[in-house]
């Protein structure tokens, strides 16, 4: 376990995560502007998956990044936090867009998913095998 705290390798998959966060929410301001509603979705199907988009990327993407910071923390190689930062942000653009497009199941909503939540796993799982 590395002796100092590092974040040179997850600030960059937090600065991607940023960009896409923001991204999502001016998608958000955009829908909204345009169906003329301030709060809620306005009963607009369109304007709800946007809301869902951004919602579901602010409720996973800190937990994610939270771990691969601890994972940078507690290995001293750093091959597994660029993989693991890298399939966190390609899942959740997966997921953005699969989501964007339809409501219902499509192929890149559910890698997406399952890409993120393997994500998390994986980085829990190494940072409880290392810290013991």
């Amino acid at each position: 376990m590395p002796s100092t705290f590092s974040m040179e390798v997850s600030a960059i998959y937090m600065a991607l995560c940023g960009i896409l966060l923001v991204v999502l929410a001016l998608r958000v301001v955009r829908g909204r502007f345009s169906c003329r509603v301030g709060i809620g979705d306005g009963d607009n199907r369109e304007l709800n998956r946007r809301i869902r988009v951004h919602g579901n990327a602010a409720e996973y993407m800190p937990m994610a990044l939270l771990l691969l910071l601890a994972v940078e923390n507690t290995l001293s190689s750093t091959w597994p936090v660029h993989a693991l930062g890298s399939l966190l942000v390609v899942c959740r653009l997966l997921h953005a867009y699969g989501l964007g497009k339809s409501a219902g199941s499509s192929p890149p909503r559910f890698l997406g998913t399952a890409g993120t939540l393997t994500m998390i796993l994986l980085s829990a799982g190494i940072v409880l095998a290392n810290s013991f």
